[in-house]
């Protein structure tokens, strides 16, 4: 089988960690198809970014979908674009986020999602309510860039680990999740130091996935994620007509 993961920023180097992250739990017969965004922001912090990493994605969701992928995971804990791309793509797409918490409920009553920056912070909690987390899961934000996760230089992973210690402290939290795709090659050393489940969505999402196509099941088209009606779009929008962009136009 074979899964698109696509990084919504432009940072390559940012694309390599979660290839990597998502290819050390693929099964062996499933191939990973690691792309980054050919348009947008640099990194994704906040409600603005977000919104302007949306076409990026959406044009590497329909060009992984025509070259065979089989499902699609967004690797951004913001589950950006996350509707957009399921309404437009046939095939499963899934969200970091909504993959990561669902995981972590099977092996947890309580935990704490720990983000980045505090403007992250609140769309995470958003998500979190909804997808039904609420009462078990607590949000906190470690206070770091997102860029600065892959600057040795910097104290992100030492502002990361404090911000994890206090959410096994404070919130009473028996696992931890990652709010972050650039936090994905810390996952197993995290669990190992703190003791506790410490979940990562890139990976969450990659056996979701390959779950959900050995189970011969992709997004409904009945009603919210209902194929997008053809139209004209206008502008720099133009080769985003649904039917310029899935190429049946």
């Amino acid at each position: 089988m074979q899964i698109l993961v696509v990084n919504p920023n432009t940072t390559q180097t940012m694309t390599a960690t979660i290839a990597a992250a998502a290819k050390g739990v693929a099964a062996a017969s499933t191939e990973i198809v690691a792309v980054t965004s050919p348009m947008g922001p640099a990194s994704i912090e906040g409600y603005y970014d977000e919104a302007l990493a949306v076409p990026g994605l959406l044009i590497e969701i329909a060009r992984g979908e025509k070259a065979g992928a089989q499902a699609a995971v967004i690797a951004c804990f913001d589950d950006t674009g996350l509707d957009a791309a399921r309404a437009l793509a046939g095939i499963p797409v899934l969200g970091i986020c909504e993959a990561a918490l669902a995981t972590t409920a099977f092996v947890a009553r309580r935990f704490a999602v720990v983000t980045t920056m505090e403007r992250s912070r609140l769309p995470v909690e958003a998500l979190v309510e909804r997808y039904g987390m609420k009462d078990r899961c607590n949000v906190r934000a470690a206070d770091i860039p997102v860029l600065s996760l892959e600057d040795p230089a910097s104290n992100a992973r030492e502002r990361l680990r404090a911000e994890i210690a206090a959410a096994l402290a404070q919130d009473r939290a028996e696992a931890i999740v990652l709010g972050c795709a650039g936090m994905a090659d810390l996952a197993a050393e995290l669990t190992h130091e703190f003791g506790c489940p410490v979940v990562d969505g890139v990976s969450a999402a990659v056996k979701q996935a390959e779950a959900l196509i050995a189970l011969n099941l992709s997004t409904a088209k009945r009603g919210a994620y209902a194929r997008p009606v053809d139209k004209t779009y206008t502008g720099l929008l133009s080769a985003f007509a649904p039917q310029e962009l899935l190429g049946n136009g």
